[in-house]
């Protein structure tokens, strides 16, 4: 029987209200490394910043959580040092890990020491995923457990945004950019290729000002914005929304239990 991948087809969890989705998120987490503990003894996650971050806060002092069998990456970040106010480490540290045990070396941040070379800056990430991946998942890119995302206002996720050229990067893990629309300018980001290979990935947006952008995505992906190109090849992908961002989309919702 063939064994073709297909894309992941996006499953949507609507709640009354954030702290809604706050509770189902942390319940998905951890059922998530669960599963990943049980199958390869660790658990590998990327993370976004935005808000994301705070929407973590269901896993804080959450019984079951094995902090020392996370391997955290960034699914993008900001080129700046690691305590500066646009640092996604910064965001994700004064939100998430200063409220968790997670070991500081499990922690995979970019080397702030080749901040002014991007080229060098992307291997090394890459060079960090490698150590992680390669010799554990043989495939051509490395296969996170779970990987975790927000969605801007003109539909970009990561440091992928709409008409950018590096939404047709198909090589490299790790790709940067010295244009983003979004400041600061200067960024990295994991590719198209990576979060297609997830084994989940899982969008989280609330509030009303997501409505417009949330309805594109869902209901009209031949529009082609970043987060509508995000379909796991053999992989699951969710939305966890509440009701005010999912309030205009056509797409059926499932219920979460």
């Amino acid at each position: 029987m063939s064994t073709m991948h297909v894309p992941a087809t996006p499953v949507v969890y609507s709640m009354p209200d954030v702290e809604g989705v706050v509770h189902a998120l942390a319940q998905f987490v951890l059922t998530a490394q669960h599963e990943a503990i049980h199958k390869k003894g660790r658990f590998t996650i990327a993370l976004s910043g935005g808000s994301l971050p705070k929407m973590l806060r269901g896993l804080i002092g959450a019984p079951g959580v094995q902090w020392d069998k996370w391997q955290v990456y960034y699914a993008d970040e900001r080129v700046v040092p690691l305590d500066h106010p646009d640092s996604n480490h910064a965001l994700c540290r004064q939100e998430f890990y200063s409220k968790v045990p997670i070991p500081v070396e499990n922690i995979h941040t970019i080397d702030v020491s080749l901040l002014d070379d991007l080229e060098e800056l992307c291997d090394a990430y890459e060079k960090d995923l490698i150590l992680q991946f390669a010799s554990k998942d043989s495939a051509r890119f490395p296969i996170f457990d779970l990987i975790l995302l927000g969605m801007g206002p003109d539909g970009h996720t990561c440091s992928l945004f709409p008409g950018h050229e590096l939404l047709s990067e198909e090589d490299r893990w790790v790709a940067y950019l010295e244009d983003s629309p979004k400041p600061p300018a200067k960024r990295v980001t994991l590719t198209f290729p990576v979060l297609n290979h997830a084994a989940r990935v899982a969008f989280v947006a609330t509030g009303e000002g997501k409505q417009e952008t949330l309805a594109t995505v869902l209901d009209r992906p031949e529009e082609g914005l970043p987060c509508s190109r995000i379909r796991p090849l053999g992989g699951l992908l969710y939305w966890f929304v509440d009701d005010a961002a999912s309030a205009q989309i056509a797409y059926p919702k499932t219920e979460w239990k």
